[in-house]
């Protein structure tokens, strides 16, 4: 299976403009080769600016799944360009918020996925189940954002048996107390063009790219499948990000890599040797969950607050 994973900058609840750059990027993958292309969380809305929008701003924004317009424009996108296409939207479900997820592919839905572990808006349900469906002969699971930090959620998906795990994001320069993170300065962004040194090294160091890769390859490594990792560029609401979108392999090693200020697209072909020749498919075998099915499985109180994100009142 050839896959793109694609980047670039949304306007804000701007649906027409996203979509269409949307279908610019899935028209640009086809003519690559691509089986595949996968967008960012909230691609088609855009995220962050969704924290400050009241519950009726919110419903405005949202729409049902799959017959609201975004999802049958992607399945109109999907059919005209014989391609499979990923992206993310706002759902309403009898009156209920989701950051949503979905997969097309000729002429229908495929897949649609619920984030588990939502907090951009208080508004905003959780999703209440993993989701593994085939796609192209592979087998493939979806987890957004925060979704992956929790690793028995990526565990989980594997388990089921997701080969490929799609990781739609909206991430990176944020504050944390890790070393290092925070927000990247606008005169970087506005001088990108003059001095792209410098905001790479800042979209490169621990507050972007060097973040990433203290986990995202061992997701892939430890579950031995692959990843797509998709990110925006530039600004989501308020916020800078480094994008980064890159596609994994079972072994964690980076196949390709967007490395661009501007909307943009990598592909790399995936071949399924990989998935029982890396040590993830070995270390799964080994598995012994009588010694710990208790202990992860037993009762606990979730709470998702990134350091970021202010209380509302």
């Amino acid at each position: 299976m050839k896959l793109a994973v694609a980047q670039f900058e949304p306007k804000d609840g701007d649906k027409d403009y996203n979509l269409s750059i949307i279908e610019e990027l899935t028209q640009r993958a086809k003519a690559e080769g691509a089986d595949v292309i996968s967008f960012h969380e909230m691609s088609v809305t855009a995220y962050t600016y969704t924290k400050n929008l009241s519950l009726a701003e919110i419903k405005n924004l949202a729409e049902p799944v799959p017959f609201g317009g975004s999802t049958q424009r992607l399945i109109e996108i999907s059919k005209q360009y014989d391609i499979a296409i990923l992206a993310g939207l706002v759902e309403i479900d009898n009156e209920a918020l989701y950051n949503t997820y979905i997969c097309v592919h000729q002429g229908e839905m495929v897949a649609k996925y619920r984030k588990l572990h939502p907090f951009i808006s208080p508004y905003m349900s959780a999703g209440e189940a993993y989701v593994v469906f085939e796609l192209l002969g592979w087998k493939c699971g979806i987890l957004i954002c925060y979704d992956n930090n929790i690793i028995e959620n990526v565990r989980a998906t594997a388990l089921l048996g997701a080969e490929v795990i799609f990781a739609p994001h909206v991430t990176g320069c944020t504050p944390s107390p890790m070393p290092g993170r925070g927000f990247v300065e606008d005169r970087y962004w506005q001088n990108r063009t003059k001095d792209p040194v410098s905001l790479r090294r800042e979209f490169n160091g621990p507050k972007g790219r060097g973040w990433l890769m203290r986990w995202l390859p061992a997701r892939a490594y430890d579950n031995g499948v692959y990843y797509a990792f998709t990110n925006p560029i530039g600004y989501d609401g308020e916020h800078l990000k480094n994008g980064n979108s890159m596609i994994l392999d079972p072994y964690g090693e980076v196949l390709a890599e967007i490395q661009d200020f501007d909307k943009q697209i990598a592909t790399a072909t995936l071949t399924k040797d990989k998935l029982t020749l890396a040590g993830g498919y070995r270390y799964k075998n080994a598995r012994r969950p009588e010694l710990y099915g208790s202990i992860i499985g037993r009762e606990h109180k979730s709470t998702t607050k990134p350091v970021w994100i202010e209380d509302k009142e």
